[in-house]
């Protein structure tokens, strides 16, 4: 027997969501990003063994750390994230 809890989830099921993978950010005036180039190397204000951010629409779902199969790029999941309020 479906309840109507259950009945609005699989309604949910399909919707898209911009899902974004950050590995860390930085600010570079245009003069600086104009002058980049093949080889160029832009800085990130983490460290290389910070867990990277996975979100869905801007919120954070989880982290996790980049892994390479078959020549692509992918995430593992190492924790969810926890909601609070």
């Amino acid at each position: 027997m479906m309840t109507s809890e259950t009945s609005v989830l699989g309604n949910l099921l399909d919707v898209e969501l911009d899902v974004t993978a950050s590995i860390g950010t930085t600010s570079l005036t245009v003069a600086k990003i104009l002058a980049l180039g093949p080889d160029a190397v832009v800085e990130f204000a983490r460290t290389v063994d910070e867990p990277i951010e996975l979100r869905a629409n801007g919120r954070l779902i989880a982290h996790g750390e980049i892994v390479a199969i078959d020549g692509r790029f992918g995430l593992r999941i190492s924790s969810l994230a926890t909601t609070t309020g």
